[in-house]
């Protein structure tokens, strides 16, 4: 029978992670919105709801993300990257002709499309490098995905301070880096962002490279932090303004260590140990039955799938025959653990209670997000960018740390990922209580385990759909998930927080609503969510606990067992 290979470079997969880490970083455009949105209502003359309008394209665009899980499975990384690029040069160029009133007398309904388009990028760069990435370390999916989904948390931050001490604030000059500079850096990576060899399990130095990446971002989310905080505080003059971001930038280059010093030290790898026919492995006709020499043996193809050529290359014939002499099997529906399409995933409890579990915790965070602003003011902080920077610090700490920690008790203990959000969920109850009761000085204590939170549950949903559903249409499964994110905040801030903000207001007689009761009603309502929250994920863990157990038995990834094989 013909032999199917793998479609993977010889590059070690931490050259993608490197670049992967500046596609991040950028791919947080949609999270610009605040810094330009006053211009498009002074300079074009837009009102507060127009505004309001728009910055729901920028939500929208920003969550579509089925096309490109689609296009990931028939296309390589860089196409995917390139049609993100596109997007972004466009929807943000028109959008800067339109602030710098370069171009004057644009429709409204064509910046409404345009900023869909140019959001919409982030979901093309952020599909590409996190499946691309979550492929080539298929070992380590809870630590890839906390450290890819942290840096798209500092990215804000990191905006920030390009805004204040380089563009000085300019929001043309912010439209202008976003339609020229985040092309630039995503076509400069484009070419590295590529299926690689799977890391080998049985490298020492790969817990000591992923050690070295997690403590390079928690350096950079700090000093980001403070120099943000800093600028806020004091005047600074250009030049220390610009060493301060020279140092940011070199601090964000620091990934980029472990291919150099594995390219001037490369690692002495011993001879493969053949394998025996037997335990050779062939994908054919969608299963696995021989092992390729670029796969570890505790790999299954389940998880490799995109890996390999299509499978059109082998005839009917050939896999008749194949399935006759027991080779193969004949096509069934897929067990958890294995590789699902996004219409089997449907027709599963499990997928539809990790739907809502994360529509619940991701909803109830973003609301806070979005109103942190209103909500500060409210309770008597007339400056909120501190507040600001807290949450968007522990935020990062929670995406980062979610999974580093889950991914050692899913190997020691075997124990679902879930259960730390059903834990998560436990504390987000007593924040929203501690916000409804707006007790003094618990404002930013609350805000800061609220971001932790919402940083977990936002991590955690990546590797554990992955785990249960597989890699194959992983890209296609997670943008679908990642839709509960948009959706609760059109339910839970939109409509629920704005409804009882508004009418407080009204009773005070004035736009802005000062005062605890201004959020009062919202807070436990999204306390009494989280407790569904708990009820749902306590549920979702003891159903995959199996699933766990068998993929992770040993402290180790195993392949599911099928019959027949």
């Amino acid at each position: 029978m013909k032999k199917l290979v793998l479609k993977a470079g010889s590059r070690p997969p931490w050259v993608g992670l490197a670049a992967a880490v500046w596609v991040q970083m950028s791919a947080a455009n949609g999270s610009n919105f605040t810094l330009y949105s006053s211009a498009l209502k002074s300079v074009l003359g837009f009102n507060q709801q127009q505004v309001t309008i728009l910055g729901v394209a920028n939500d929208f665009g920003e969550s579509l993300g089925l096309l490109p899980g689609v296009a990931l499975n028939k296309f390589p990384p860089w196409v995917v990257l390139l049609v993100g690029v596109v997007f972004c040069f466009l929807g943000y160029g028109v959008l800067w002709l339109a602030v710098s009133q370069t171009v004057t007398g644009l429709p409204y309904w064509l910046l409404f499309l345009v900023l869909v388009v140019g959001a919409n990028s982030n979901a093309w760069f952020g599909t590409a490098v996190l499946v691309t990435n979550m492929r080539n370390f298929p070992l380590s999916r809870g630590t890839v995905a906390g450290i890819l989904k942290g840096y798209v948390g500092i990215s804000a931050a990191i905006y920030t301070v390009l805004y204040s001490l380089v563009l000085k604030e300019s929001k043309a000059g912010l439209l202008l880096f976003l339609t020229l500079g985040i092309p630039v850096i995503c076509l400069v990576m484009l070419y590295f962002i590529q299926a690689c060899t799977p890391a080998s399990g049985e490298d020492s130095s790969v817990h000591a490279h992923f050690i070295f990446t997690q403590a390079a971002s928690i350096f950079l989310a700090i000093y980001v932090t403070v120099i943000s905080i800093t600028s806020d505080v004091i005047s600074l003059s250009d030049t220390v303004s610009y060493i301060l971001v020279a140092i940011m930038v070199l601090l964000m280059m620091s990934p980029l260590v472990i291919p150099i010093k594995m390219t001037i030290f490369p690692a002495n790898t011993s001879k493969p140990t053949p394998a025996s026919s037997s335990d050779d492995l062939v994908r054919q006709g969608g299963d696995l039955t021989q092992t390729d020499p670029l796969v570890t043996p505790s790999l299954s193809a389940t998880y490799l799938g995109s890996f390999y050529e299509n499978e059109d290359d082998v005839s009917d014939v050939e896999t008749l025959l194949a399935v006759g002499e027991g080779a193969i099997k004949k096509k069934r529906r897929p067990r958890r653990g294995e590789d699902f399409k996004l219409g089997e995933a449907f027709i599963k409890a499990d997928f539809w209670l990790l739907w809502v579990v994360y529509f619940l915790g991701a909803g109830s965070g973003v609301t806070v997000l979005n109103n942190l602003a209103q909500i500060g003011i409210a309770l008597g902080v007339d400056d909120t960018t501190t507040l600001l920077c807290v949450f968007s610090f522990c935020n990062f700490a929670g995406r980062l740390g979610s999974g580093a920690v889950s991914e050692y008790f899913v190997r020691s203990k075997t124990i679902p990922r879930t259960a730390w959000i059903t834990i998560t969920y436990l504390i987000m109850v007593f924040i929203f209580l501690l916000y409804a009761s707006a007790l003094n000085g618990t404002l930013y204590a609350a805000t800061a385990l609220l971001g932790v939170c919402y940083g977990i549950i936002y991590s955690l949903m990546v590797p554990t759909a992955s785990e249960l559903f597989g890699l194959k249409h992983f890209g296609i499964i997670y943008n679908f998930l990642a839709l509960g994110n948009p959706i609760g905040a059109l339910l839970f801030s939109g409509i629920l927080a704005g409804y009882v903000y508004d009418a407080e207001a009204a009773k005070q007689g004035s736009s802005t609503c000062l005062g605890a009761e201004c959020f009062r009603l919202t807070f436990l309502v999204l306390a009494g969510l989280c407790g569904l929250g708990t009820i749902l994920s306590t549920i979702l863990t003891i159903r995959i606990r199996p699933v766990y157990q068998m993929l992770y038995a040993g402290g180790s990834f195993r392949l599911p067992q099928t019959s027949g094989h």
